[in-house]
């Protein structure tokens, strides 16, 4: 499991929002182009218009990753301090980022809050509030369309699927308690400032199912 880890890590995680992008982007707009046809009955235009609308919540989340990533790197240079195996007698340097540090092949120790665990559960929450969008759609069973959906549905599960394990590994063997809590509270944070907050306002991004209340939901997509 361990290996299994390292492996993925490098070509997962490491993007995991580049993953998690890709996926939802085409998912985003044929889902959301079909809702507005079908149920509001919009032409054209003004579905793709909807389209935009909805997709600019990629944006959002990219603003989201680039912005907590470049925080968590500031926090680290911010509080730590490096430690080198040079000759006694020599001047000691200080080094004002990490990557300064590992340049001299030293070791960097500084406050690391846990950018996995915040990109695995903002990714992971992030996809399960898209793909509700499912509970309000009804597609002919024999459409292509129905394919794709199905294909991109089940892509986004298997993807949600790896983050959860990634998570789990990532809690299990990699930081202190307080860098994953901490990386997992702003992840939470994100993901209500936008999909419980600022997505229920007129002028953002809105939710995957606008104008229906959640106590009203039902599940009319045919598998």
């Amino acid at each position: 499991m361990f290996l299994f880890w390292l492996f993925s890590g490098r070509y997962f995680v490491k993007v995991a929002w580049a993953w998690t992008l890709w996926l939802l982007l085409p998912f985003i707009a044929v889902t959301t182009y079909q809702f507005a046809k079908s149920k509001f009955l919009y032409g054209p235009t003004k579905s793709v218009l909807m389209v935009l609308r909805r997709v600019s919540a990629l944006l959002v989340g990219t603003a989201v990753w680039y912005v907590c990533t470049r925080l968590f790197m500031y926090v680290e240079n911010l509080t730590g301090t490096c430690s080198t195996s040079g000759k006694l007698g020599d001047p000691r340097r200080l080094y004002a980022t990490k990557q300064e540090c590992h340049q001299d092949n030293g070791i960097w120790n500084g406050f690391d809050i846990s950018g996995h665990c915040f990109l695995l559960s903002y990714c992971a929450l992030m996809i399960v509030e898209e793909v509700a969008v499912l509970e309000g759609l009804s597609i002919d069973q024999n459409s292509k369309l129905h394919v794709v959906i199905n294909v991109l549905f089940v892509s986004l599960c298997f993807l949600t699927m790896i983050w959860v394990f990634m998570f789990l590994c990532t809690a299990v063997y990699f930081h202190d308690f307080s860098q994953k809590l901490l990386g997992v509270l702003i992840g939470l944070s994100a993901w209500y400032a936008t999909y419980r907050f600022w997505y229920l306002k007129p002028f953002s991004p809105g939710l995957p199912l606008p104008n229906i209340p959640l106590s009203s939901k039902k599940y009319s997509y045919s598998r």
